[in-house]
């Protein structure tokens, strides 16, 4: 027998080898053995070494005949990770762990912001007909393959290296890869990220294509078809979200935003802090680092920074982080600001001076998260990347992280803690409604206090680009009473946000305050998510495989006009062969239903997740799920 991968095979590489057949599997090498016989057929059992390259084998025989032998080709087969093997690199021993990180086809992605965090259904559909060909096709299209395809496939027996083509392949930025990414809102030309619903239409598209980036994604689309192919290969994987992620352009773990004395942000001075930021994590040994390191890695396939030349990031060693080991690989100094990232304030006067308004340790890298195991609840798993905010351990790993002496000084204006700001909220922050915030001010000493305030609301996207100001208010003067509490609305109506929310439905709110006395700046902010209407789902039918099931989807008009071009989107594996799209041709009118149905074709029991989105033209990315079990 003689297996082989790849177009330049060799047995010094691993990717060829010669092995003859015994009555047995023996374990730790290539061997095949014979199951059965019946006339000219034969049932064959083959067994690879766990360290082999992933990819597509071809098998062959050699018969000899006298003195002659021929040698004939049988079939090909793909070899993957296997995390149910204990001496793979991917080996994952809680049972539970592999059915959810390699097994689920389905899961929630977590949006929104910190202060309403907003659950995204998605469908991975790693098992679906021709992703697994896909993905190995993906492998194929990496420059490095394309430089030297034997090389690339001796080093595809290693996580690792993987997961790192991986990272660059998602997107397009150095090669024929998967996804184009835009932040600009000007998506004409292709479909909005915010309206996929899963990795499977996206990895189709790119096929289809010839391997042309699919227009659009984001973070959480990069993310989510990472997860998707990593499954599909056999390495353990989850989707990961990080709220208030900074991005560290200058590498000194300190995030500098400058502001006008309106509290304005100068961007051309001001480094970036996402609402949210979502990577991924795999699974793994790192034979390269020390033991304290295997486990969960860092993996992120959205195009920030490069890594090595290339737009690719990770795998970086989520206990490395945690321990501020910046000197790890790969990429461990840029997830660490992403996750732990002094804020420093500042102010620009209008006399072109610069005054420290506050330096905060604890804002970046809150409520880190990730779907739960066996359910579609928020696992917090902030803990593993970052000790406590303030505790020793977090202030020694930053201190650790500094290694090259970067930290930034400390040093600002002497303080006023008597007056403590916050903006609060008000229930019922739907979309399509008017409704108050409230700057909220605490006078904590004993005297009265005089005090400027500005209160102002922009529409922003998810990673922090600001749009247009949609309400504010100034008081020039304020006085707050000792030891009591001011509250100060303003009103945000529809009419003023409505060409200008951005499909993310975050608009933030900052209060900034100064004290007339001491002159000395405050200021708080927060994003409020506006709710969308709620997508409601009925699943009609016996709940069978190979029955078939109706799904009906109706979702309610909240605004007081109506809505045009009305489509309702549903996949779901096992489920759908592909998107079922139903376009509504009449106007959807204020306060009015609309309702449409698809037909599902359960292939397989267990459970199932129904993703459906909604689109029109003054609503967009509406998502909706439903968990079905189907029975045999």
């Amino acid at each position: 027998m003689a297996i082989s991968e790849g177009p330049s095979p060799s047995e010094a590489t691993g990717t060829k080898a010669k092995f003859p057949l015994s009555d047995c599997i023996h374990e730790g090498t290539w061997s095949a053995s014979v199951i059965s016989q019946e006339h000219n057929k034969l049932r064959l059992t083959i067994s690879s070494p766990p360290h082999a390259p992933i990819g597509l084998y071809k098998l062959s025989m050699e018969a000899v005949t006298g003195s002659h032998s021929h040698t004939f080709s049988i079939t090909g087969f793909i070899l993957l990770f296997n995390p149910w093997c204990q001496a793979d690199t991917v080996y994952m021993e809680r049972d539970d762990y592999r059915k959810e990180y390699v097994l689920n086809q389905q899961g929630v992605i977590f949006q929104g912001s910190s202060s309403y965090v907003y659950k995204t259904p998605w469908n991975f559909g790693q098992f679906e007909d021709g992703i697994l060909d896909i993905c190995i096709e993906l492998l194929d299209m990496n420059p490095k393959f394309l430089k030297n395809p034997c090389r690339d496939c001796a080093q595809r027996s290693s996580p690792i290296y993987i997961s790192r083509i991986i990272s660059a392949m998602v997107n397009f930025n150095d090669d024929k890869g998967v996804l184009h990414g835009r932040w600009d809102d000007n998506y004409k030309d292709g479909i909005n990220p915010m309206a996929w619903i899963g990795s499977v239409d996206i990895l189709r598209k790119w096929k289809k294509s010839g391997c042309s980036p699919v227009k659009y994604g984001q973070c959480w689309v990069f993310a989510a078809v990472a997860c998707t192919v990593m499954r599909c290969l056999g390495i353990p994987c989850r989707v990961i979200t990080n709220y208030n992620s900074a991005h560290d352009s200058n590498a000194n773990l300190a995030i500098d935003i400058y502001r006008d004395e309106k509290g304005e942000t100068l961007r051309n001075m001001s480094e970036m802090i996402w609402n949210y930021h979502c990577w991924i994590e795999s699974w793994m040994t790192r034979p390269d680092l020390k033991p304290e390191c295997n486990g969960w890695q860092a993996i992120d396939p959205t195009p920030q920074e490069k890594s090595e030349g290339t737009y690719c990031c990770g795998p970086a060693s989520v206990r490395a982080i945690k321990n501020g080991e910046v000197n790890t690989k790969y990429d461990t100094p840029f997830v660490f600001a992403e996750i732990n990232a002094d804020v420093v304030q500042w102010i620009k006067k209008n006399d072109g001076s610069t005054e420290r308004l506050s330096t905060k340790t604890t804002g970046i890298g809150i409520m880190i998260s990730t779907k739960a195991i066996g359910n579609d609840e928020r696992e917090d798993i902030t803990h593993h990347y970052k000790y406590p905010e303030g505790s020793t351990d977090e202030r020694d790993a930053y201190k650790r992280a500094n290694h090259l002496n970067k930290l930034h000084s400390t040093e600002g204006p002497p303080g006023d803690d008597s007056l403590k700001i916050k903006i609060k909220g008000s229930p019922n922050m739907n979309k399509g409604s008017d409704f108050d915030i409230f700057g909220v001010i605490n006078n904590t000493s004993s005297k009265e206090q005089s005090c400027r305030v500005l209160l102002t609301a922009r529409t922003v996207s998810y990673n922090g680009r600001l749009g247009p100001q949609c309400a504010s208010k100034e008081l020039p003067s304020v006085s707050i009473e000792p030891l009591s509490e001011k509250k100060i609305p303003l009103r945000i109506t529809y009419s003023q946000y409505r060409d200008h929310l951005q499909d993310s439905n975050l608009i933030k709110v900052k209060i900034l305050l100064q004290i007339q006395q001491s002159q000395i700046f405050l200021m708080a902010e927060r994003d409020i998510y506006l709710l969308n209407p709620e997508i409601k789902i009925r699943i009609l039918g016996e709940h069978k495989k190979f029955r078939k099931l109706v799904a009906e989807m109706s979702i309610k008009n909240p605004l007081l006009v109506p809505l045009l071009g009305c489509i309702f989107t549903a996949e779901g594996a096992g489920l759908t062969q592909g998107q079922k799209i139903v376009e509504i041709t009449d106007p959807v009118e204020a306060g009015c239903v609309v309702t449409a149905r698809v037909d599902l074709m359960p292939r397989w029991p267990g459970l199932h997740k129904l993703v459906v989105n909604f689109e029109s033209d003054k609503m967009k990315a509406v998502k909706g799920y439903w968990n079905v079990i189907i029975g045999e």
